[in-house]
């Protein structure tokens, strides 16, 4: 299935994507589209039956698309897990996955706007695949177990402010700014997602593409990441995993480095998750961040 939120920001209702491709309102089936739902399978199972039978009414196709889960508890960010983008960066290999967190009040819709903080002059995009966490997993055993437990995938941009803690020991500043990880515009189910090692990864910036991969280069697997990821901390449904990101973002790029200006365009999919455009846009607080390697 494809689930999503739609309406005015903080009042969105869940919704559905039919077969047909109609958009169809879940309001009166379950509450939103969060981590409860996601670990139910009966209700999940009631949302599959009502689309299929074409009952639910439908949604105005102009009605805005938010992110299509609540503010997740945690976003968890994976850096370096694409062999191309390391190497790109002149950066090693880690031996172990690099963990970082964001708030949530980073998670934006798939069409608002990329908010760029004041004098900020090395906004940076990454395209990647999202992977929300459907079931608690603690200590998770086996990738095999771990992918069980995924609820659905989504399109991401992880956007990064990279000017102003180079060498700092922590990523955290230049990740943490609201509106730096718009997803969407679905949340697919991963009975739709056959393999999530074999999904292309691009990304444009006002018609130009800057990145094009495969999750079929990461270092770590989906299944490995949730593994590893869970013997830190207890992922429970509804947490949103960023995976990494393929070469070609801003700072690997010759002088002058392409980032992000105010007005600039950017297109993010992820093959059969969807595709977001967001606009970058206006100087809103002081910046702080730098980030060299990620």
């Amino acid at each position: 299935m494809k689930l999503l939120r739609v309406g005015a920001k903080g009042r969105e209702t869940p919704a559905a994507i039919d077969a047909q491709g109609v958009l169809r309102d879940l309001s009166a089936m379950v509450r939103d589209i969060d981590g409860e739902l996601l670990n139910d399978p009966a209700a999940l199972g009631a949302v599959r039956g009502a689309l299929a039978s074409g009952t639910l009414p439908e949604v105005d196709a102009g009605a805005r698309i938010g992110a299509p889960i609540v503010k997740p508890g945690k976003v968890i960010g994976v850096g370096l897990n694409y062999t191309d983008h390391a190497a790109a960066i002149g950066a090693t290999i880690p031996e172990r996955p690099v963990v970082f967190l964001k708030p949530g009040t980073t998670v934006s819709g798939p069409y608002d706007a990329i908010e760029l903080p004041l004098g900020a002059a090395t906004t940076d995009h990454e395209v990647e695949l999202g992977v929300v966490i459907g079931r608690r997993l603690h200590d998770c055993p086996d990738a095999a177990t771990a992918l069980g437990a995924v609820g659905g995938y989504v399109t991401a941009n992880d956007v990064t402010e990279r000017d102003g803690i180079a060498g700092e020991p922590t990523w955290v500043k230049g990740k943490s700014f609201d509106t730096f990880t718009p997803i969407g515009p679905w949340l697919v189910t991963p009975d739709e997602v056959a393999e999530p090692q074999s999904l292309s990864l691009q990304l444009w910036v006002n018609g130009e593409q800057r990145q094009a991969g495969s999750t079929g280069d990461m270092v770590a697997g989906v299944g490995e990441l949730l593994v590893y990821l869970s013997s830190l901390m207890t992922l429970e449904p509804g947490d949103l995993i960023l995976t990494g990101t393929p070469a070609g973002v801003a700072i690997s790029r010759p002088e002058p480095k392409p980032y992000l200006r105010d007005g600039d365009v950017i297109v993010a999919e992820v093959a059969g998750l969807g595709r977001q455009q967001t606009l970058a846009t206006g100087l809103r607080k002081q910046a702080r961040p730098h980030l060299e390697n990620v």
